[in-house]
Formats: structure tokens, sequence, C-alpha cells
């Protein structure tokens, strides 16, 4: 009896298997019902659109319903019009809210993909259904992979390949877009080795070692100076790297990389130089620059005919004024050589020796556009190369007129003047800031006996006071440029009863005009001074009768 019911139970336990079995293969054909396909490039350059398409179709002779469509974009992806990476098709997007047997149905999307060149970027599609009469819901996934093949991105140190061990070292980072997507919302990353010593940057970053660029568009890009010293023992390499990326939703998207190695080489030549007596001299504009530039034999043998070259980098300099006694430069060029056949020291510099050679050039007073102004100089002797910047100070301009019958307050002056008879007047200070950003911008005079406000003022930004007749204008903070296009002014009505002192004579009116300001770029108190301010400016009829 045993047996029997030992036989049943295996009899029974096969015939469920095999049911099993035939359910499972025929839930696995089930899944194989539906085929979903993504369409896409292989590979893409970073910063391009692409556009993914979603094939679905319905292989079976049952109808699919409720499907579901949820479709991924790669990670770091951008949306066009804005969508998530993650976007659902329900079932009202599908015909009658079901696949039919045979039915073919397409879905596109559309994005930007960003990346490093070299990585793989993967889109997945998820759809879900019940086929007709049966509640089991089936999902059929696929994804598709594509690399980036480049990245239209200028990202790359400008330093030399070697240096004397303890030197200063002056080098750039350059960047520059040709991705015809505006990139928004950039860091650029530096990794120093640990034997540099940072001294300073331009521009300032967020921190030492990283700057944010708030909006890259195609066809613009940007440099960041760097200088400090860098020492190691002579033979090793020093390795300076640097990444950019792109935030997105709190994470940074890295685009581009870069590393340069530099050498620690035995130092045979040490060159300085300075700006009218000084290595930190800062420059105004329409300053004369007296350059002296001193080269010295710091290794064990002797040097024989060199070559000596400055080349001068800012639209600041005025190239036409250069002149140097012993040096060769054409007119309007931004490079002075020296050749050892008239420097004797060039022709043979023993161990121990130096020379020296100079020229002079004059900066320009105005030039527009320029930020955070500087001037370089980029010296070349034999293997030696040294960078030289100097700040040069913003240029404060200020402007100072009087008017009658004018359109802002129709002061009206008794002209002739007389004794004892009152005249208005309207002041206007015009001010330009060129160059650098300036903190705490003001603009003071003194009214003389005899002349007082009136009361009119535009914009209400004057101060007055009785004791020291002293007026202020607190402008504030100005931007690098501010008031070149559209200049920044100030008007005030001033009133003026002549005494029998001043008979026969021009008036004055305002005197002792100053605008000043701290220069942010170069930390230096700035300040312009405007002529006297008379009834000259009116001929004879300025005269008191």
């Amino acid at each position: 009896m045993r047996n029997k019911i030992l036989i049943i139970v295996i009899i029974a336990f096969l015939i469920l298997g095999a049911v099993g079995y035939w359910l499972y293969q025929r839930n696995d054909y089930s899944k194989e019902i539906l085929r979903v396909d993504i369409l896409g490039p292989d590979s893409v350059s970073a910063g391009q659109q692409v556009e993914y398409t979603v094939r679905i179709k319905n292989n079976g002779d049952v109808r699919l319903e409720e499907p579901r469509l949820i479709f991924e974009f790669p990670e770091s992806a951008q949306p066009i019009n804005g969508e998530g990476l993650r976007i659902t098709k329900e079932s009202d997007a599908f015909d009658d809210g079901s696949i039919y047997p045979g039915q073919e149905k397409t879905f596109r999307f559309q994005a930007i993909i960003l990346g490093k060149q070299g990585e793989l970027r993967e889109a997945k599609a998820t759809v879900s259904y019940h086929p007709k009469n049966i509640k089991a819901t089936y999902v059929s996934r696929t994804s598709q992979l594509m690399t980036i093949s480049d990245v239209p991105l200028t990202f790359e140190f400008d330093i030399p390949s070697s240096l004397g061990g303890g030197q200063e070292l002056d080098f750039s980072l350059n960047y520059f877009s040709s991705i015809d997507y505006p990139l928004s919302d950039l860091q650029i990353k530096i990794t120093y080795p640990s034997d540099f010593s940072l001294k300073e940057t331009d521009p300032k970053g967020l921190s030492n070692t990283e700057w944010s660029i708030p909006l890259l568009n195609k066809a613009e890009g940007g440099r960041i100076d760097i200088r400090g010293n860098l020492s190691g023992e002579i033979g090793s390499t020093k390795a300076f790297k640097a990444e950019l990326g792109m935030w997105k939703d709190g994470n940074l998207i890295v685009l581009k990389e870069t590393t340069k190695q530099v050498k620690i080489v035995e130092q045979s030549l040490y060159i300085t130089q300075t700006i009218n007596g000084s290595s930190e001299y800062v420059a105004a504009p329409g300053d004369l620059l007296h350059y002296e530039i001193t080269f010295r034999n710091i290794g064990t043998f002797p040097l024989q005919n060199l070559f000596l070259a400055s080349k001068l980098n800012s639209q600041l300099f005025d190239f036409e004024t250069i002149k140097t006694p012993d040096g060769q430069s054409q007119s309007g060029d931004n490079s002075i050589i020296w050749d050892w056949h008239k420097i004797p020291k060039l022709q043979f510099l023993d161990a121990g020796e130096e020379g020296l050679v100079e020229f002079w050039v004059e900066l320009k007073k105005e030039v527009e556009g320029t930020s955070s102004a500087k001037i370089e100089s980029e010296i070349i002797l034999g293997q030696t190369r040294r960078k030289f910047v100097n700040k040069v100070n913003a240029d404060l301009e200020l402007v100072q007129e009087v008017f009658v019958d004018d359109e802002i307050f129709g002061s009206n002056a008794n002209f002739p003047l007389e004794v004892d008879k009152e005249s208005n007047f309207t002041v206007v200070w015009k001010i330009k800031n060129y160059y650098n950003p300036v903190k705490g911008a003001k603009v003071r005079a003194v009214l003389p006996a005899g002349v007082n406000l009136t009361g009119q003022i535009m914009p209400q930004k004057l101060s007055f006071d009785p004791e020291t007749r002293e007026i202020i204008w607190t402008a504030g903070d100005l931007t690098a440029n501010q008031g070149i296009n559209e200049p920044l002014q100030l008007a005030f009505q001033i009133k003026l009863k002549p005494d029998a002192s001043q008979k026969g004579k021009f008036v004055e009116l305002v005197k002792d005009t100053v605008f000043s300001g701290l220069d942010e770029w170069t930390e230096k108190d700035l300040q312009t001074e405007s002529s006297l301010l008379t009834t000259e400016v009116f001929g004879d009829n300025g005269k008191v009768k």
C-alpha cells in the first residue's frame, strides 16, 4: 500500500512539474510577444542634441492592454523642453489604451548629451502591460548604449615644461567652447603638486583651487592666470591637473580634464624685472614705464652668444612709443630683441656675472572693455622663460559742467550778473570708471561763500555740511567700465548772490572737486580732481556788473 502511495505522490509531482514548466515556458514566451527597441546613434559629441526613438511592436495575436512606457535618459543628459530624466507615457498615449496584434508604436525623446570623452551613456525603456483576459502584468525592458566620441572644448595649461627649482612660476589655464549648446553652472578645479606655493590668481576664484563660470556660450572662453613658486629635487617632475565640470541636480558632470608635467632642472640663468624701479609697480593709465631687465648666470659655466627677447602682452600698451637704446623693435611691434653683437654681457656671461638691458614704453590713457587691468611681459633668454605681470589702476574720470535754461531744473540766471541780485545755476557731475571695480566711490566739493543749494537734486544722493560747506555725492561701488557707454551723473541746483567785493570779477561756483574711490583690483586709493568751476564759462555775462 505504501508503495502505491509513493508512486502516486511521485506521479503527482511529475505532473505538477510538467505543468509548471509549461506555464513557465508560456510566460517566458509571453514576454517576447512585445518587442521594445531604442534607436539612437552609437556615438555622439558632448553637447550634441540627440533624438531617441522608442519602438514598441506587438508580435503576438493577443491585444495588450493598459500599456505604460517609462523612458529614462542617460545620466547627465539635458532633456529638451525642460523634461525630466524620467518620462512616463501612460495608456492614454496608445490607441484606445491598447496595443493590437501586429501594431507598432513609436515615441521620440530629445536631449543634449554631456560627459567626458570615451564615457558610455545608457538610455533605458520599460513597458508594462497585461494581455487581454489575463490579470498578470508583464514587463519588457531594453537599453541602448552610446559613446561620447569627443568633447569640443579647449581646456589646457599654458605652462613651461621645465623650471629651475624654487623659481617663480607663472602659468595659465585656458578654456574655449565650440559646443553649440550654452553651458551653465560650470566649475573649474585645479590640483597643484605638493611642492607648489601659490601666490595669487587672476581672476580670484571661490577658493585658491576652484572657479565658477555662470555661462559659457559657443565661441566664448577665458583664462585663469596663476603665479607661485615650485620647488623639488632636480630631475623630478611635478603634475598640475585640472578638470572642467557642469553642476546638474547637485552633481558635478566632468566634461574635460587636463594634466601637465613640469620637470625640475638645474637653473643656470636668473632673470628679474623692475618697472620704474619697483618689481611690484602698480601702473596708471597714461604712465611712462621704464623697464629694466637684469639677468644673472647662477650656473657654474660661462654662457656665450645669447639672445634676449621681451614680449609685451596687453592692449594697454602704446607700442608706437617703445624706445630702447640697444634693442631692436619695429614700429608698432610688441617685441624687443637684444643680441650679443650689441650687448657684451650677452656675448659672454661668466658664472656669477650679471647684465642689464632697458626700454621705455607708455600706457594708453583709455581702453574700453578692459577688466582687472594688467600688463604682462614675457622674457626669453636662452632656454629660460619668465613671465611678469603688473596690475594697472582704474582710471577715474570726472566731468563738471554748469548750465542755465537747462532741461533738468530750468535754472534761470539774471545776466549780466549784478551785486545782490540772485541767480540759479544747474551743476552736473558725470563720472566714468575705466578698467577695474571701485569701492566707495565719492565726489566731494566745496561751495564758496555766497553759493548755496536750492534743494533741487537729481537723484537725491547729495549731502551738505554747513560748517565746512562740503557737498558729497556717495556714488557707492562701481563695476568695471561703469559710466562709459551711459555716463553716471548727478545734477544739483545752486543759487548765487554776488556781493560788492566780486564786482567786475568772475565768481567761483564750485571748488576743490575730487572724485575718489578704492580700486578693488590693485587695492590702491585713487582720486582725480576737476578744475575750478566759475561763471567764466558764460563769457562776459559771467562778470559781475
